[in-house]
């Protein structure tokens, strides 16, 4: 959702600190991203990093629309916080990849009184026949629980795809549904500072509740895939629209590796 408050002035490139550099990992959070399909990672960018790059990523979120330019065309934001290094490696460890490339980003801003997000799968959208897929989730602000931080559903990843359900009202019902059934844990990782990022897998079912708070609940995300994947079966109009925006000339079968999708951190490439 678009914000209709002013954007601060967007600091300079030469102001904007460096998000190449490693941040080690905790084992406890690759431990719960293999078993639980969702894992925080604290202070992955810190709260003074975030408050950098905050004026230009509101810009964009306030444009209401995913930023469908080609990378290279891109403004600092894209550029830096977007094709961040440290997130990237940070993604790849996690799944336990040696490379990953970049899906998509897209800013989500649940206004004060914004309703639930219904429980959903994310591959469920995407071409990609690989199951090493993962969702970078990290608040620009301070988020409560009262501004409703994700929850998941822990261990639904290892069960894969759990039907052709987009989100909404449907999602929302059979979804619930095979969760209460199941037993399926539901946990969440609130409250967050700025910086503090959320991963889950692509088929981790995952839903939240509505932002009972009177402040903006500014999130960005950021979707990676193993290197080496390939353009999954484009079985629905979803799949399709998908394919044309984020993979756009790359064939069913063929590599996943579009001019929007560069890998953004390869194990031994560079420095750390």
């Amino acid at each position: 959702m678009a914000s209709t408050r002013p954007v601060p002035d967007a600091p300079t490139p030469a102001a904007l600190p460096d998000l190449s550099g490693p941040c080690a990992l905790p084992a406890d959070a690759v431990a719960s991203f293999r078993a639980r399909g969702h894992a925080v990672v604290r202070g992955l960018a810190s709260p003074a990093e975030v408050a950098a790059y905050r004026p230009a990523l509101l810009e964009a979120g306030a444009k209401g629309r995913y930023d469908q330019r080609p990378l290279e065309e891109r403004d600092t934001y894209g550029k830096a916080f977007v094709l961040s290094r440290r997130f990237a490696r940070a993604a790849a460890e996690l799944m336990g990849v040696d490379a990953v490339r970049i899906y998509h980003d897209q800013a989500l801003f649940k206004e004060a009184g914004g309703g639930p997000t219904p429980w959903h799968q994310d591959q469920f959208y995407w071409p990609l026949d690989t199951p090493h897929t993962i969702t970078l989730w990290m608040p620009l602000v301070p988020v409560t629980p009262e501004m409703g931080p994700m929850r998941f559903a822990s261990g639904s990843h290892r069960l894969r795809s759990l039907g052709d359900f987009p989100i909404g009202d449907v999602s929302e019902a059979e979804f619930g549904r095979f969760v209460r059934e199941k037993g399926l844990p539901v946990e969440g990782h609130g409250p967050f500072a700025p910086g503090d990022a959320t991963f889950h897998a692509g088929w981790t079912l995952h839903s939240a509740p509505p932002n009972r708070s009177d402040r903006m609940r500014e999130v960005m995300t950021i979707i990676y895939y193993a290197d080496g994947a390939r353009v999954g079966p484009l079985d629905h109009v979803n799949r399709r629209f998908d394919r044309d925006v984020w993979l756009a000339g790359c064939e069913e079968g063929a590599l996943a590796a579009g001019p929007r999708n560069p890998v953004l951190y390869r194990r031994g490439a560079g420095q750390g």
